[in-house]
């Protein structure tokens, strides 16, 4: 059992590695916030940095019986922090390199959809939202259209973070496959910035 006084790094790394929920909850309070402060110095969004914590938060609860961590836990976590935001923003440069080829390459063949077109388009994804398993759906509008992070959506739900995640990334499964003959109209609008919604079924 984990005392309530300063528990050193040591001790919180070996409660996590057994398995006691007192020594994460102990992390994810004493590291959290500096976590995204410092996640923040790398990803613009405040709401990109606190996925990045919330996920790395996770996975170290998931992986905590094969943990190797070699020194003081808390520069684990900052280096982990900067490893996962240089990943993202790899991921992003590479994303927005594709988005700028298909803009163009789609451009060609779609040319400026009529108004007719774009209010269909909208009607179709308002409607693949709407008929998402309710718990999906509000979790994901949630997120997507009210701009809540994980942590938020938990503490009003009564759910942990990873249950929003999961709804979350089903959302987008299903959503992905009722639009899949949309998707590349849908991402060139975004790019050119005729549709107000749509980027989120690319994350």
């Amino acid at each position: 059992m984990l005392k309530n006084e300063r528990i050193s790094e040591s001790e919180l790394l070996s409660g996590l590695i057994d398995g006691a929920r007192q020594a994460f909850d102990e992390i994810f309070t004493r590291y959290y916030t500096s976590l995204c402060a410092y996640a923040n110095l790398y990803v613009r969004r405040t709401e990109v940095a606190e996925n990045i914590v919330q996920d790395l938060m996770l996975w170290l609860w998931e992986n905590r019986t094969e943990l190797q961590i070699h020194g003081a836990l808390s520069h684990y976590l900052f280096t982990s922090v900067k490893n996962r935001c240089l990943t993202h923003l790899s991921r992003e440069a590479l994303h927005n390199n594709r988005l700028s080829t298909l803009r163009a390459d789609i451009s060609e063949s779609f040319g400026i959809p009529d108004f007719y077109q774009l209010e269909e388009l909208r009607e179709n994804i308002r409607r693949a939202v709407e008929e998402l398993p309710e718990l999906y759906r509000e979790a994901f509008e949630m997120n997507r259209f009210e701009n809540r992070t994980y942590k938020e959506i938990a503490e009003e739900l009564g759910i942990s973070a990873k249950t929003v995640d999961y709804r979350i990334q089903q959302s987008l499964k299903i959503l992905r496959v009722k639009l899949k003959d949309y998707l590349p109209l849908i991402l060139f609008l975004n790019t050119a910035g005729l549709l107000d919604a749509g980027n989120w079924l690319a994350l």
